[in-house]
C-alpha cells in the first residue's frame, strides 16, 4: 500500500509525538507512523490525505484553507532541497533513517522550517526537535 500525504505532513510527521487534534486523528497518525517506518512507500498529493482523513468528518476542517495550501507549498520546497529532487503532486518516495536524519537534522537546524511559522504546532515540534526526537513516533525500520 502507499501512504498518501500532503506536502507539509513530510515536516509533521518528523516531530509527531502522539499529540494532535483528536483521539481519531492521533490514533490513525500513529498508524500512518507504523507504517511508514515498515517502509511503506509515500505518494505526495494536493490537499487532504490520509493524515487529514479524521478531520475531514468535522464542521469546519481546516484542510482546505489556503493558510494549508500555501503551508503545502512552501514544505514542498523545503523537502526538494533535501531529497535534491523536485517534490510535487505525484513525487514518491520511501522513508529509511538516512533520509529521515537529514530531514530532521535541516527541521533542528530551522532550514526546512518556513512552512511552519502560522503552524499552532510551531512550539510542540521545535522543542521536540531540540530534545533530539526522544518521543517520536515515526522512525525508521
Amino acid at each position: 500500500m502507499t501512504v498518501r500525504l500532503r506536502a507539509h505532513h513530510l515536516l509533521c510527521m518528523l516531530t509527531y509525538v502522539g499529540r494532535g487534534y483528536s483521539a481519531a486523528f492521533t490514533e490513525n497518525f500513529d498508524r500512518i507512523c507504523e507504517r511508514l517506518g515498515r517502509g511503506e512507500e509515500i505518494e505526495l498529493v494536493e490537499g487532504p490525505d490520509d493524515v487529514c482523513a479524521p478531520l475531514l468528518c468535522t464542521a469546519d476542517p481546516h484542510c482546505h484553507e489556503a493558510s494549508v495550501v500555501a503551508r503545502d507549498r512552501l514544505a514542498a520546497d523545503a523537502a526538494a532541497l533535501q531529497l535534491k529532487r523536485p517534490v510535487t503532486t505525484g513525487s514518491r518516495l520511501v522513508l529509511d533513517a538516512d533520509l529521515l536524519g537529514r530531514l530532521r537534522t535541516a527541521f533542528r537546524s530551522g532550514a526546512s522550517r518556513a512552512a511552519c511559522r502560522s503552524c499552532e504546532w510551531h512550539d510542540l515540534c521545535t522543542d521536540v526537535a531540540a530534545g533530539g526526537y526522544r518521543e517520536i513516533k515515526l522512525r525508521a525500520g
